[in-house]
């Protein structure tokens, strides 16, 4: 039996065979972290006990970085992201629905997030230039103020909680293995 993010391994799965089929039957490492997974509730293959471990520290670090965020700069990972998009992007500024778009949001979550931000003054919402129809957000003086400041803090979290703990071959092993994701997820693939 495996929890619901634990999806149970379909041993009927094509292409599993030989050494790769081995490998989802050795036992896990001495080391493994099973997060809140009760011992009945344990994948036995290392594929799912990966994605369990991912499934887990992934809100355990999303957790522990938006309230770093939320403590140090009154800004939540939304409001980060918002920000780090506008100050990447040329003049500070991006259509409302290729914003939305980049970070996987709902158009109306977006408009409640800067919403926020503009009523804290980090962001103002213009018409477009060239389509009266369109908006688009813009950051701030104030917004690239605080996004310096929460990018500060956010980084030394990053370091802490994530790279630290990261020798260089693991890290090519996540950017390959997250690179490949995103490509197939975003449709680039």
């Amino acid at each position: 039996m495996t929890s619901c993010s634990t999806p149970h391994p379909d041993p009927a799965r094509p292409g599993r065979t030989g050494p790769e089929a081995a490998a989802d039957t050795d036992a896990p490492e001495p080391d493994t972290w099973y997060g809140t997974a009760t011992p009945a509730h344990r994948a036995a293959d290392t594929a799912h006990l990966a994605w369990r471990a991912y499934f887990e520290a992934t809100q355990l670090l999303t957790d522990r970085l938006e309230r770093g965020l939320k403590e140090s700069c009154w800004m939540s990972l939304a409001d980060y992201h918002v920000l780090l998009l506008l100050v990447e992007s040329d003049e500070g500024r991006l259509r409302m629905g290729e914003l939305a778009s980049r970070m996987v949001f709902s158009p109306s979550r977006l408009t409640y997030q800067v919403r926020s931000l503009m009523e804290r003054g980090l962001v103002e919402r213009h018409p477009t230039a060239t389509d009266r129809r369109g908006a688009e957000a813009v950051i701030t003086d104030a917004g690239r103020a605080a996004f310096r400041q929460a990018s500060r803090h956010h980084g030394s979290q990053v370091d802490e909680f994530f790279l630290h703990d990261l020798d260089p071959e693991e890290a090519r092993v996540l950017t390959r293995v997250f690179s490949r994701l995103g490509r197939r997820l975003d449709g680039s693939a």
